[in-house]
Formats: structure tokens, sequence, C-alpha cells
């Protein structure tokens, strides 16, 4: 079993309806750094709720003492939580609160990308019906279906739970199931849907440099079978000016299908669904690459994703194994310094961003490629002055540096002595 991504409260049913709703709020407020006064208010008013919700559950369900209440669950790679997830036999039940009466289309959109995101992205919950649930805690009874989000007031949600469409036969999410971060990654059809419409889609803001970029992608693709044939860990430096077609050459290396035939089987047999990530700090461009790919399903995230949540995940379990062999960073030059990474992330322990990129590849079995794209004279902010430097520091000061070999333009080779480097 992989490392696991506990939420701020998980228990069955009855330890659930048992628990003093003073101890829950507790323990959420521990788990959440920082809550604002609003959403502390908002825990202590609806615990008590939902407690008594899932008490008419256990009187009218014969089998509710297996079922499981996680509150505050944060999605992987993302800074998002949804309220509350119920694991039901034969279903997942993903609730959003509101203290309000009605719901507005902003409420009805965050709980329909919570249930998106774990049918998309959620391999055992592919099987079983996941229902996206909004509860606006000043309204009463059930209020109907608006794209498919289920509205109800908090006296129905015990209502819900026996209505709601699920196979009874089928036993409930085991918390380490669902827990499990290894079972986080986008599903094959998704992966293939994404291929399909960054090859074949009208992507006029993704495919607008005019640059030949095919002769950088024929390039990577030879040193990442190189990697693969020999065993061996590459960083890859591809510079270029602003729109000279960097990002099009990372976002076509992400979702190259080649890497699946190169891709290791991991600890359950299987090789992981998407061998590439395509990781970016400028959260705008994160943002308009989804927009652009949101066409395939999962809201453009199968080979897309923020750099800090990627960060947060994996420096969270050290022993936690990226499944991709393949990752692409985005504006490279402006990875966060070590002072930078720990101020944003609130924690003293971390490393730079590019130690730690070359620490995540390190546990990734057998090989791996990371292609750092970079641009000339972007450095902007603070904690963004090391520029190439930290790259350089980052493989350098590695305890397995002489597994790695850096590739890139002529200029960095005196940046990277002590090196195996490679123009």
């Amino acid at each position: 079993m992989a490392s696991e991504n506990r939420p701020g409260w998980d228990s069955n049913f009855p330890d659930f309806e048992r628990a003093e709703s003073d101890d829950i709020v507790d323990q959420l407020r521990d788990f959440v750094r920082d809550p604002s006064r609003q959403q502390e208010n908002a825990w202590s008013y609806s615990i008590p709720i939902l407690q008594s919700e899932v008490r008419e559950v256990l009187h009218k369900e014969p089998r509710a003492e297996d079922f499981w209440v996680l509150c505050e669950y944060e999605l992987p790679y993302e800074a998002r939580r949804p309220d509350v997830i119920f694991l039901l036999n034969g279903a997942v039940l993903v609730i959003e609160l509101k203290g309000k009466r009605k719901p507005s289309s902003a409420d009805l959109d965050q709980a329909a990308a919570y249930a998106r995101d774990l049918r998309c992205y959620h391999r055992d919950c592919q099987d079983r019906p996941v229902h996206a649930v909004l509860v606006p805690t000043a309204a009463i009874g059930y209020r109907g279906q608006v794209d498919g989000v289920h509205i109800a007031g908090p006296d129905y949600l015990d209502s819900l739970v026996a209505e709601l469409e699920r196979d009874h036969t089928v036993p409930p999410l085991t918390p380490e199931r669902f827990l499990d971060l290894d079972a986080y990654q986008p599903l094959p059809t998704l992966v293939a849907a994404a291929r399909h419409l960054l090859e074949h889609g009208d992507l006029p803001r993704i495919r607008r440099a005019h640059a030949n970029t095919q002769p950088a992608i024929d390039a990577i693709t030879r040193i990442v079978h190189e990697a693969h044939a020999t065993g061996s860990r590459r960083l890859i430096l591809l510079s270029g000016v602003p729109g000279a077609g960097k990002t099009l050459v990372g976002l076509r290396i992400a979702h190259a299908s080649f890497l699946d035939d190169l891709a290791s089987p991991r600890a359950n047999g299987k090789k992981p669904s998407a061998p590439a990530v395509f990781l970016s700090g400028n959260g705008p461009l994160v943002e308009v690459l989804k927009f652009e790919l949101k066409e395939a399903g999962g809201g453009g995230s199968a080979f897309v994703r923020g750099v800090k949540d990627y960060v947060k995940r994996y420096s969270k379990s050290k022993t936690s194994t990226p499944p991709e062999h393949v990752l692409i960073f985005d504006e490279a030059q402006r990875a966060w310094d070590v002072d930078q990474v720990r101020r944003k992330h609130d924690d003293s322990t971390l490393a730079s961003e590019p130690e730690q990129f070359i620490g995540f590849a390190e546990r990734v079995p057998d090989w791996c490629v990371v292609i750092a794209l970079i641009g000339g004279g972007q450095e902007i902010h603070v904690g963004e002055e090391g520029g190439i430097g930290q790259w350089c520091d980052a493989v350098r000061l590695s305890a397995r540096s002489s597994e790695w070999t850096v590739h890139g333009p002529e200029r960095f080779r005196s940046d990277f002595l002590g090196t195996q480097f490679s123009d």
C-alpha cells in the first residue's frame, strides 16, 4: 500500500455519530492551518447536523456501520478540499455545505468539479457512482438536481443516501483504498482523449508558436529512449526566448504515447496511466492550458498540473513515488529557492524546487527524465533569482549525482562542471 493522504477527520459512521462534535471541530482546526473564524463557525454549526443525519442512516441501513465519513479530504495535486465524503456500499457521495438558502452557480460548479475529479482520477471510483450533493444549510427538503448536482437541505441527507443510485451488494470503498495516493491517476480513457485532443484538436492558444519544434522533440525523444535503455537519469535543459515553442514541446512530450511502452510496472504490477506530467508555477498559464484541454474531460488536468501542488504532494511523504517517468518543469529558470519554498509551504524542512524535483525523480524506479524549459531573462520575482544555478546545485549536491547526465546548450556546460554534460 502506498502512502496515504489522510483528511482532517475520518472514521466509520458509528464513531462519527458518537464523537463529541467539539472534538471533531478541534481536529479539523488542527488539520487546516489558520482557519478563518467563518470556517470554524461553519464546522461548529454543520458537524452536529451531519452527526444527526448519520444517526438516521444507521437506524435505516442494516450495514451502515461499515460506511465511512471523511471531512476536509484534500484532493491529491490540488489545493481543494470537499467538505465531506461518504463512502457507502456501491457509491461515493461528495457533499459540499454552504451557509445559505439558495446555492449560486459557482457553488454548483464547485460540487460538480469535486465529483468529476474523483470519477476521472481515482482508480477505485470508476466502477461505482460518484454523486455530487450540494447542501445549502438554510434550505429544507430536496430541492432538485442541476447539471448532475443534487441539492438538498441538511434534513434530507439521510433520505438522499437511501434514494441515490447505488449497488447495495457492492461493499463500501475502504478508507485505505480511497486514501491510497497511487490510486489517484488519470483514467486510461481520459489519457487517450487528452492525447487525441492535443494532436488533432483546434487549440489555437497552444499551437500559436510558429517555430519548428520537431527537432527539439526528436532530440528529447532520443534522450528519453536512452534513459530507459540504460536505466539512467537525465536532466534536459531546453532554452529559448518567449514564444519559441518551449511550452508546445513540453506538452507534446507529456502527451507522447511512446512513453507507455517505456514505463516500468509499479508495486501493484501495473504501469502508470500517464507516464509524464507538465508542471508550471505560472498559475494563469496552468489555467489557460487546462481550459484549452478540458474538452478531453477531467478539467484538462490529465497531463497539466501546478508545481506547488505537485511539490506539496510528494514532499508530504518521503516514501511516496511519483507515477511519472518524465517530469516537465515549465519556466524552470523561475524555480523557487529554498527560502521561498519554505515561506510558501510554511515548512522549514523543505529544499529548493530544483532539489526537490531531482529528489522526486530519484524515487522513480529504473529511469527518469526531468525536462527544464528555460526562458531567458524572466526571473522576475523574489526567490527566483537563482536561475539555472539552482538546477546545477541540485544535481551536484545529490547523493546519487553520478546517475545523472545533463543535456543542454553548450553555454550551460561551464555551470555544470563536475557532472556528466552532453549538448
